[in-house]
C-alpha cells in the first residue's frame, strides 16, 4: 500500500480553502521575542524608514550627519525643471574638468550661488582648491593624543599655543601646494614611483614597472621628466641591450630558418609531395603511416595516404581536399624549414595569402598529367593566381615543382613543353630566371624528393633533386634592429594561467616579461611566456614563429589579424591609406566608390576606392594621368582606400611585411598593392 497521497483523486476543498488563503500572508501561532519581532514583515508598517529597526543612538547620529548637507539639499529642492536641468548640465561640464576633487552638494551650492555659470563656478572651486594638496603621495600618519578641547586651525597663520592643551602636541605636517590650478592632476597622468613627474599615457602607453631581471632592459621611469628626454624611448629601451650582439650570442651557431609555402592549382598534389618528403626523411614513424594506410583504404581513399600527414582535421580527408594551412618543419643540413601548406582550391584564396604572408621563399606545385597542368594554368585556373599572389606579397625565391611527371613515362618532352610555358609566365610576374629553379618528381612513388632516380627513363635528367632544391634557398635578411611586430595567427588557451597567441615576429625581438601593445585594440599586456616549438625560450628575433603567453589582458578583446608591438614605438592604426596598385587581368574597370576587400598580412576587411589619384607608369612609376576616371586590366596607380573598420599598417619603405596588400573581389584577385601614405 503506498504511503503518499492519491493527487489524481485528491479534493482540493477538502485540503485548503484557497480562495481565503491565496494572497494573504498566514500567522503563525508561536510566541516571538521583541527583538525577533522587529525584523518580521508586517503591512502595516511597510512605509516606515530603515531607521525604525535601529536603536534611536543611532538615529540621532545619522540625523546629526545628514543636517550638514540640509541647506544644499533644500536649496535642489527648489528649483524648477529648467534649472534642475541646468545644474545637472553645468555639473557634467565641471566633473570633466576638475574630477571628483569636491562633492556634488558643494559644487551644486555654488552653481546655484553663481547663476549656474560654469566658468565662474570654476573659478570659485579651483581657488577653494589652491591650498590643498594635490601629489598622490600619501602623508604619513602620526600617532596623536585624543583631546577633548576642539582644536581650529587657520589655513594662513599657525595655531596659537592657547588654544592646544599642555598635555597634546600637533604635529608639524608640510603639504605641497601648487602655485597655479593648471597643475591639478587629471585624466590618464600617472605619478611617477620614484617621486619624479607624472608621465602621460597617451604617450607611449607606457606603465610603471621596475627593471625586469629577465629582459635586461632599464625601466622607462628614470625619475626624469619628459622635456629632459631627448632620446626616442625605443633607443632608451634598448640602451642596454644590444639586438644584434645578443643575437649573435644566441642564434650565431644554429641553423638559418626558412619559411616556406607549398602553393598550385587543386589537386596538383602538394600535401602529398609535402607528407611523402618527410616520410623520407623520416619524420614520420612507421606505425603512424601504417595507422593512416589502414584508415585511408577503409575510405577507398589509399592514394590519400601521405596527404593525411598534413590534412589533419575529419572533413579535409573526406572531401580530399586542403582547407587551411597546414604547418610542419624539417631540418636539412644548414637550414630549419617551416612548410605552410597552403590550400588550392578557389574558394580558400584567403587562407592561401595569410600563409603567403608568411613565407620566405615558396613551392609552385604543377600537375604533368596531360590536360591537367592546361587545366591550371589556363584562365580560370589557381597556378597563375598563386604565382601572382606570392610575387605581390614578396616572394623572389621559387622552386618549380613538375609533379606526377611519373604519369606521362617520364617524358622529357612534357617537361619542357611546361618549362618553357612557365618560363615566361613567371618572368611577366616578376621573378628573376637565376632565382627559379625546375625540379620533375613524383610525389605518391616518392621519385627525385631526396634522391634521384634509377628507372632509366629518367636517366636524362641530372639536375638536383628536391631536398638540394631546399637546401639551396637564400634566407633573407632579417630586421631584427626595427621596432618590435608580430601578426597573431592563432588564440588558444594554454595549460596554464593566461592565455597563448601563436604568430611570426617580423621585426625586431622580444623577451619574457617585456610589456606589448595590442592594435589595433590599443590595450598593454605582459608576455609571461615565449615558446618556439613547444619549447620554452627567453628571447625571440624576427622570423620566429612563436607561442607567446599574455597575462593582464582579456582574451575577449584580441582576435586573429591583430598585430603585437612595441609600446614606445606602436604599429600604425588607419582605416584610409594610399597605396600604389598593379591592376591584373580585370573585366571590369575600377572606378571610384568601387567596392573590394583588402587583404593584409592576416586580415580580410571590406573597403571600398575612395580616390584615384593618378595612373603611373608601370616600370618607371612616372605619373601618367592625374585623376583618371577608371582603371583598367595591366595598369598601375595611386588610390586611396578607406576601410570599414581599423587595421593595422605600415607604410612599405618602413616595415615590408606590413606594408603589402591584395585586393578582391567575387573571389578574384583583381589587384596587389604597397602603402605609400597612411592618413
Amino acid at each position: 500500500m503506498s504511503r503518499h497521497r492519491n493527487i489524481r483523486t485528491l479534493d482540493y476543498s477538502e485540503e485548503y480553502d484557497y480562495d481565503e488563503v491565496f494572497g494573504h500572508s498566514v500567522e503563525e501561532d508561536c510566541i516571538l521575542s521583541p527583538s525577533e519581532q522587529a525584523f518580521i514583515y508586517d503591512r502595516s508598517r511597510r512605509n516606515q524608514p530603515p531607521a525604525y529597526f535601529h536603536d534611536q543612538e543611532t538615529v540621532k547620529e545619522e540625523e546629526e550627519e545628514e543636517s550638514e548637507s540640509a541647506p544644499a539639499e533644500s536649496a535642489v529642492k527648489n528649483l524648477s525643471d529648467l534649472e534642475t536641468a541646468k545644474l545637472q548640465s553645468c555639473l557634467d561640464e565641471i566633473r570633466s574638468i576638475i574630477g571628483d576633487i569636491e562633492s556634488d552638494e558643494t559644487i551644486s551650492q555654488i552653481v546655484i550661488n553663481n547663476g549656474f555659470d560654469v566658468h565662474k563656478t570654476l573659478d570659485v572651486i579651483l581657488k577653494r582648491n589652491d591650498n590643498a594638496p594635490t601629489t598622490l603621495e600619501p602623508l604619513k600618519r602620526q600617532e596623536v593624543p585624543r583631546v577633548k578641547t576642539p582644536i581650529t586651525v587657520s589655513s594662513n597663520a599657525a595655531p596659537s599655543d592657547e588654544s592646544i592643551p599642555a598635555e597634546a602636541t600637533v604635529p608639524t605636517i608640510t603639504v605641497a601646494t601648487p602655485s597655479k590650478a593648471s597643475n591639478i592632476i587629471k585624466g590618464f597622468s600617472v605619478p611617477n614611483q620614484s617621486g619624479g613627474s607624472k608621465l602621460n599615457l597617451k604617450d607611449g602607453f607606457h606603465s610603471p614597472r621596475p627593471q625586469s631581471p629577465a629582459s635586461g632592459r632599464s625601466s622607462p621611469f628614470d625619475g626624469k621628466s619628459q622635456e629632459e628626454k631627448s632620446v626616442p624611448k625605443f633607443e632608451k629601451l634598448a640602451r642596454n641591450f644590444n639586438v644584434k650582439e645578443k643575437w649573435m650570442e644566441d642564434r650565431g651557431d644554429s641553423k638559418e630558418n626558412l619559411h616556406m609555402v607549398v602553393v598550385g592549382h587543386v589537386d596538383a598534389g602538394k600535401s602529398t609531395l609535402v607528407g611523402h618528403l618527410m616520410v623520407k626523411m623520416g619524420l614520420v614513424s612507421s606505425k603512424v603511416l601504417h595507422k593512416y594506410e589502414q584508415e585511408s583504404k577503409k575510405l577507398g581513399k589509399q592514394s590519400f595516404i601521405y596527404a593525411w600527414i598534413m590534412d589533419e582535421t575529419g572533413e579535409e580527408r573526406n572531401r580530399g581536399i586542403t582547407m587551411d594551412i597546414g604547418f610542419t618543419q624539417l631540418e636539412t643540413k644548414t637550414k630549419t624549414i617551416t612548410i605552410l601548406d597552403a590550400p588550392g582550391h578557389k574558394d580558400f584564396i584567403p587562407n592561401m595569402i595569410t600563409g603567403a604572408t608568411q613565407a620566405d621563399v615558396a613551392l609552385l606545385v604543377v600537375d604533368a598529367t596531360k590536360g591537367e597542368f592546361e587545366t591550371g594554368f589556363e584562365s580560370g585556373g589557381q597556378t597563375r593566381e598563386h604565382a601572382l599572389l606570392i610575387r605581390s606579397l614578396g616572394v623572389t625565391q621559387l622552386g618549380v615543382v613538375i609533379n606526377k611527371l611519373d604519369t606521362v613515362n617520364w617524358s622529357e618532352d612534357r617537361f619542357n613543353e611546361i618549362v618553357a610555358l612557365l618560363k615566361n609566365f613567371l618572368k611577366q610576374a616578376g621573378f628573376k630566371d637565376s632565382d627559379v629553379c625546375y625540379v620533375p618528381c613524383s610525389g605518391m612513388s616518392g621519385e627525385n624528393l631526396t634522391t634521384r632516380s634509377n628507372d632509366p627513363q629518367f636517366a636524362w635528367y641530372q639536375g638536383p633533386t628536391l631536398l638540394d632544391v631546399l637546401e639551396n634557398f637564400k634566407c633573407p635578411e632579417r630586421s631584427i634592429e626595427k621596432p618590435f611586430r608580430m601578426t597573431v595567427n592563432d588564440i588558444y588557451k594554454g595549460t596554464g594561467s593566461g592565455f597563448c597567441v601563436s604568430g611570426q615576429i617580423e621585426t625586431g625581438a622580444l623577451l619574457v616579461n617585456d610589456k606589448v601593445l595590442v592594435q589595433p585594440q590599443n590595450e598593454l599586456a605582459t608576455v609571461k611566456g615565449l615558446t618556439i616549438d613547444e619549447l620554452p625560450i627567453q628571447t625571440v628575433y624576427a622570423g620566429d614563429s612563436v607561442s607567446i603567453t599574455l597575462a593582464n589582458f582579456d582574451i575577449q578583446n584580441i582576435s586573429i589579424g591583430s598585430v603585437l608591438s612595441d609600446p614606445s614605438q606602436p604599429v600604425a592604426v588607419t582605416s584610409k591609406f594610399e597605396c600604389r596598385i598593379v591592376v591584373f587581368n580585370i573585366q571590369v574597370p575600377i572606378t571610384k566608390g568601387f567596392p573590394v576587400i583588402v587583404h593584409c598580412h592576416n586580415v580580410m576587411e571590406p573597403a571600398t576606392i575612395k580616390r584615384i589619384n593618378a595612373e603611373l607608369n608601370r616600370s618607371s612609376g612616372a605619373v601618367v594621368k592625374k585623376k583618371p576616371r577608371c582603371l583598367v586590366k595591366n595598369t598601375s596607380a595611386l588610390v586611396v582606400i578607406e576601410t570599414s573598420r581599423p587595421i593595422c599598417l605600415e607604410k612599405y619603405q618602413d616595415i615590408k611585411q606590413l606594408g603589402r596588400i591584395m585586393l578582391r573581389v567575387s573571389g578574384s584577385t583583381i589587384a596587389a598593392g604597397l602603402v605609400t601614405q597612411i592618413f
